[in-house]
């Protein structure tokens, strides 16, 4: 199976953010920023779209030590050489994907709350991402914002990293990290500044303070 450093920055390459830029070159800017792992997120692409930008994305990262996740795709994973996959609410169940791609890929899920995640580690995930914690526009999911507290519960009791997703950005990713959070998903916040790539080595800086704060705390 693939190994995985899931920690501080997990950045979100949605090309209907900034429109600008390619997905690798999306890609390219959160490693070069140091995202520990980028997920591709692209709803509006067509298969063939999605496996071309996942291999072009692959390439983009050779060298960065970041890692490529597709979401919702498992087939699109496998074939565009990513490293891992995240599945929702909606998306194939965790144990189907685990049978579909076996130990060739890391698998992450969406999850609301501590018994999701349980049932989400039991099922063969590797990692869930808890959410939404803030409230957020980028993406409508019906489901109240989960909140610090509730994430500080989960990442405490989680048997698999917790990846916090949701309305982060540089305001609060440092109050994520001293939750406890292993990693925070960011999208938007990121992708709109001017400079990608600056932008994300704020956001992995401001995590790591607040992980520090949370050592000072302990």
């Amino acid at each position: 199976m693939p190994t995985m450093r899931i920690e501080g920055l997990y950045g979100l390459a949605d090309p209907s953010i900034r429109g600008d830029l390619s997905v690798p070159e999306i890609c390219r800017a959160l490693a070069r920023g140091g995202a520990s792992v980028v997920q591709i997120r692209w709803k509006e692409a067509s298969s063939r779209e999605l496996l071309q930008a996942t291999r072009a994305a692959r390439e983009a990262l050779v060298g960065t030590g970041t890692r490529l996740v597709v979401n919702d795709r498992p087939d699109i994973a496998l074939l565009g050489g990513a490293d891992g996959v995240h599945v929702g609410d909606e998306d194939l169940p965790v144990a189907e994907v685990r049978r579909l791609v076996g130990d060739r890929l890391i698998v992450g899920a969406t999850v609301r709350d501590l018994p999701g995640a349980l049932a989400a580690a039991g099922a063969g995930a590797d990692y869930v991402g808890l959410g939404p914690i803030f409230p957020t526009t980028t993406k409508v999911v019906g489901v109240e914002p989960r909140g610090l507290q509730v994430l500080a519960e989960v990442a405490a009791a989680s048997p698999i990293p917790v990846v916090a997703i949701a309305g982060i950005g540089l305001e609060n990713i440092a109050d994520v990290a001293a939750a406890g959070a292993h990693a925070a998903a960011v999208g938007s916040a990121a992708l709109r500044a001017p400079d990608v790539e600056a932008r994300a080595r704020e956001l992995v800086a401001a995590f790591a303070a607040g992980r520090a704060r949370r050592r000072e705390s302990a």
